[in-house]
């Protein structure tokens, strides 16, 4: 290897039996993981959130560029504004104006156990909601001209690692696309070099919530996996 500036690697020094119990344990609290479509409007402590945002900011990535940005929105009017535009793109999608669906037909069937519509008031009623943005240009110095690499597949790492801790802090996302997602750079005043990815909707579950059962449907591990 080219010499560089470089520090020691550091992982806690633990027995396999320990690696396996750790293992074991992390995949259960996920095994609980839900998507939640029904929000409380309970508050959530905004550490809680910047915690969860620095963890996903340790993700791999391409260079160390770092090529993501999280707009963290809490004002009422801003999750209002959200609402509206995704609302206005989301009755497209599913042709609730009387007009042709966007979506392809197998597409909504593949919607439909879930239950999903064009109405989201999860964006107005949760606490939180923390827009992802992927960086196309910018380096680590966000110079907004230096170029990232691996930029989707680096964000989508950030993202897992964001839900995974706040699944583990005991709070309740939901992952939200809507599209075209252009509206969202403008209402959060980012750059044009930067592309919205996705909403991840975040608080506590309303009183009552419940889970689809298709939801519950998980490949098994021998479905997941080949081991050559």
């Amino acid at each position: 290897m080219k010499n560089h500036d470089s520090v020691p690697y550091c992982l806690p020094d633990i027995s396999d039996q320990e690696r396996i119990i750790r293992a074991r344990e992390y995949q259960e609290l996920h095994a609980k993981r839900r998507t939640c479509r029904y929000f409380s409007d309970e508050p959530v402590p905004r550490e809680v959130i910047e915690y969860a945002v620095q963890a996903a900011g340790n993700a791999p990535n391409g260079a160390n560029h770092q090529p993501w940005h999280f707009s963290v929105i809490s004002s009422p009017d801003k999750k209002k504004a959200i609402r509206e535009a995704a609302e206005a793109e989301e009755r497209e999608f599913y042709g609730a104006d009387g007009e042709n669906a966007r979506a392809s037909d197998q597409w909504l069937d593949a919607l439909s156990p879930l239950g999903t519509d064009e109405d989201k008031p999860f964006l107005e009623t949760a606490p939180w909601l923390i827009v992802v943005f992927a960086q196309r240009k910018g380096g680590i110095e966000e110079d907004g001209k230096t170029q990232n690499y691996y930029v989707n597949e680096s964000v989508g790492i950030a993202c897992g690692m964001l839900l995974s801790t706040l699944h583990a802090a005991g709070v309740a996302t939901l992952t939200h696309t809507p599209s075209p997602m252009g509206f969202l750079r403008d209402l959060c005043g980012r750059p044009a070099e930067e592309k919205p990815l996705m909403i991840i909707v975040a608080g506590k579950p309303a009183p009552g919530a419940t889970v689809p059962t298709h939801a519950l449907r998980k490949k098994p591990l021998d479905m997941i996996s080949s081991w050559l």
